[in-house]
């Protein structure tokens, strides 16, 4: 029988699961980490795991944070489990387990509650993991979005805020009249500029109701890039009955993932930081190129081989991989396409890199899903296909592949396969998206008419033509044609 996961039922565990050997009470909280979801706890939460593990940083411990509903039902579960999550590593030579035990509290999910927290000057750090698209962008822009309700509810009533950079700067205002040094804001979403983008948020939210407040921030506050990786799928039953079958743990949100992690961060924390470079976190003076290699070649990779293994019918990562056209078109868009708007960086291969990617995209026991890697497109396609795009135009590179790409996810847009099967709608903007896409079928400029994605692009004759044929073909001759009509150079 399974046993149920908390603090008293560590030492009842099986022998060969992993657990926390060093003291989880003298731990002492250094970071208020915002968004507690599977990426966190397979990624930055085990690497603390690790370095409390061996006797360093434990006054680096986690206290987890939320803004959303959501948040709250994550929060509930963890509870029950003193903090505690199952991580599996699925490796194909063979999976194992830990329960990672670096998390020490979750405040309530409450605006006070979460301020309080980040003004604490015990934390020095605060983390986040609220996704691509939380960052208040203006997708036509690439500016700030000013207008959005949420942000202009937060300028009006910046001591009662609705969304994270709200709480940020309350909490840096109070640090600030008590004369507490600021903590660092360290984002760990997938987007380029990571820092730059999350800095130009919080100073642009605090200039509408604070200029002294927003300039305070500009000269004290920190917000390093980094670049993360490790691909986590979601959690299902599935999941949870592999937790409980093969490792004997009930855990109501165990976390699987695959068995690689990197992590590339600026080194730029004004109040200290955990010593992660003890436990293979790499700490560079720019990880722009680091973290572009990674946002081109692997985010935009899953772009790539979603549309077109949704369109033929394939559920799972491993399977689409083993489709010899899916995995000979990602290789040829990569290597034609991708790679060459990448700058050389000293000691990495490129090449190496992206045989790297092709064998954890197979590792047929992560069961990453392709519904999952076409999750918010309208989202995705902007930060890891279209800047891409972009800059091979500029470069007068190719652009029939990332074309190919693009057509491929206006077609998907229709929301049926190639069977006539029905998609579900997976993004906040479904419903537009396919009324673009169905427009499409008779004028394929319709699509690229959505300026909150395409933005100067839609305008590029050079792109509008690429575009316009290679949709004609997906529609008139199917996913398999315009592949290999693209591998044929035809």
């Amino acid at each position: 029988m399974a046993v149920t996961l908390n603090a008293s039922t560590l030492a009842d565990l099986p022998d060969a699961v992993g657990r926390p050997g060093y003291d989880r009470a003298a731990l002492r909280p250094g970071i208020v980490h915002v968004g507690v979801g599977n990426f966190h706890r397979a990624h930055m939460a085990c690497y603390l795991d690790q370095l409390f593990e061996m006797g360093e940083g434990q006054d680096w411990a986690l206290i987890g944070a939320g803004v959303r509903p959501g948040d709250a039902a994550m929060r509930d579960r963890l509870a029950a489990q003193d903090w505690l999550t199952t991580v599996v590593e699925l490796d194909p030579n063979g999976l194992n387990a830990r329960v990672i035990g670096s998390m020490v509290d979750f405040v309530p999910v409450d605006p006070q509650a979460v301020i309080a927290a980040m003004a604490d000057p015990a934390i020095r750090i605060v983390s986040l993991t609220i996704t691509e698209g939380g960052y208040y962008v203006d997708a036509k822009t690439d500016g700030f979005d000013a207008a959005h309700p949420d942000i202009a509810h937060d300028a009006a009533h910046p001591d009662a805020p609705k969304t994270v950079f709200g709480m940020i700067l309350a909490a840096l205002r109070r640090r600030r009249d008590a004369g507490a040094e600021p903590f660092t804001v360290m984002s760990c979403d997938n987007l380029p500029e990571n820092g730059h983008v999350c800095a130009r948020t919080v100073t642009e939210l605090a200039q509408l109701s604070d200029p002294a407040l927003a300039d305070w921030i500009r000269r004290k506050v920190a917000f390093p890039n980094s670049m993360v990786d490790c691909i986590t799928p979601a959690t299902s039953d599935r999941e949870r009955a592999l937790v409980s079958d093969r490792f004997g743990i009930s855990d109501a949100v165990p976390v699987v993932c695959e068995p690689f992690r990197q992590w590339v961060l600026e080194d730029h924390f004004p109040q200290g930081r955990p010593p992660l470079e003890k436990v293979g976190a790499e700490f560079v003076g720019d990880v722009s190129q680091h973290e572009l290699m990674k946002l081109r070649i692997l985010n935009g990779g899953h772009a790539a081989i979603a549309y077109p293994s949704a369109l033929l019918g394939h559920h799972f990562v491993h399977d689409a991989m083993a489709d010899p056209q899916i995995s000979a078109w990602l290789r040829a868009l990569e290597e034609r396409e991708i790679i060459p708007t990448l700058q050389p960086i000293p000691g990495v291969s490129y090449d190496d890199y992206l045989d790297l990617i092709v064998s954890r995209f197979a590792n047929p026991e992560v069961g990453d899903t392709i519904p999952r890697l076409c999750l918010d497109g309208s989202n995705r396609q902007p930060k890891f296909i279209l800047p891409t795009l972009a800059d091979a135009l500029k470069n007068d590179g190719d652009i029939d592949g990332l074309a190919q790409e693009v057509a491929f996810w206006c077609r998907y847009c229709e929301r049926t396969d190639e069977a006539g099967n029905e998609i579900a709608p997976n993004d906040d903007n479904s419903d537009a998206l396919r009324e673009y896409a169905i427009a499409a079928r008779h004028d394929p400029l319709a699509f690229l008419a959505n300026e909150t994605v395409f933005g100067p692009l839609a305008a590029n004759p050079r792109f509008q033509d690429a575009f316009a044929r290679k949709l004609k073909l997906v529609q008139t001759q199917g996913v398999r044609a315009a592949i290999d009509a693209y591998l044929s150079g035809a």
